[in-house]
């Protein structure tokens, strides 16, 4: 999938071929997963997905940034933003796959 984005539509295809369930079941349990993970997230927790990375949320403070056009300073206001830390082994196999696409 080379130059393509993986939809939610796509994962629950996926869910459905793998695991068995019906379509419905299949888009169902992928759309509570993923609900668990953004409330979790906006709770302030952090979430680790063995083998894959963690997601977390950081705050970030207030800074001094400035205009590339004018070169006027502006402040930027402190802000909370996401980040994923991917695992060794995600690491790992995105290394060892060279050129070939991820499938």
């Amino acid at each position: 999938m080379a130059g393509n984005t993986i939809t939610r539509s796509q994962l629950s295809e996926a869910v459905y071929q793998e695991v068995g369930l019906s379509r419905n079941e299949s888009a169902d349990l992928l759309e509570s997963v993923l609900n668990k993970i953004s409330d979790t997230l906006a709770a302030g927790e952090s979430v680790k997905i063995s083998s894959f990375g963690s997601f977390s949320v950081r705050e970030k403070g207030q800074r001094v940034g400035r205009n590339p056009k004018t070169g006027e300073e502006v402040p930027i206001l402190p802000r909370k933003v996401l980040v994923f830390r991917p695992s060794q082994v995600l690491k790992s196999q995105i290394a060892d796959s060279g050129s070939d696409p991820i499938s």
